[in-house]
């Protein structure tokens, strides 16, 4: 298994351990997380990372829980070799498609997988062992099966955390009228 950090910098020689910038409420004996570590994303869960920093999106997949009723409402005609849809608001669209990401792979020495979404951890500091540009994100996407679906507002999409789909949103706080 691969695992990597991305970055919109491309001139990161070595990843110390830091505190999360806005701590999340944790479970009880996870509190650790809020902590000072280095985060990875698996290679199986990176389209989640395919975007620029700062940027809004909703990724949501089926899994072996899911009815067939919830993904046709999420996914609706998606081709059967799509294993994500990744929505993003359309005044996003422009910075993705100029987006420039740089893909680190980190060695798995001093990883622990956290059991969430393919995230792991590290208190060491870390020494990248390749280091990738990528600049054509939506090729990017492609790639891992997950298809790009440009929206008004992610706002509509919130009851998906009340089906039996998968969803992860990241950054929502920039999300029109998320708050």
């Amino acid at each position: 298994m691969r695992l990597f950090h991305f970055s919109d910098d491309a001139g990161i020689d070595r990843f110390d351990p830091r505190p999360v910038r806005t701590p999340a409420q944790r479970r009880p004996g996870m509190e650790w997380l809020n902590g000072p570590l280095v985060w990875a994303i698996a290679e199986d869960h990176q389209q989640l990372y395919l975007f620029p920093r700062e940027c809004p999106r909703i990724v949501m997949w089926a899994h072996a829980g899911t009815s067939a009723s919830d993904r046709q409402a999420w996914l609706g005609d998606a081709p059967p070799d799509i294993a994500a849809v990744a929505y993003v608001e359309a005044r996003w669209l422009e910075r993705l498609e100029h987006a420039v990401l740089t893909r680190y792979e980190l060695p798995h020495d001093h990883f622990v997988d956290i059991d969430d979404v393919g995230m792991w951890v590290s208190r060491a500091a870390v020494v990248p062992r390749e280091v990738t540009r990528l600049s054509d994100l939506r090729a990017e996407l492609a790639a891992c099966r997950t298809e790009l679906r440009v929206v008004d507002s992610l706002l509509p999409l919130k009851p998906v955390w009340q089906s039996s789909m998968h969803a992860s949103g990241i950054r929502l706080r920039n999300a029109v009228g998320w708050a």
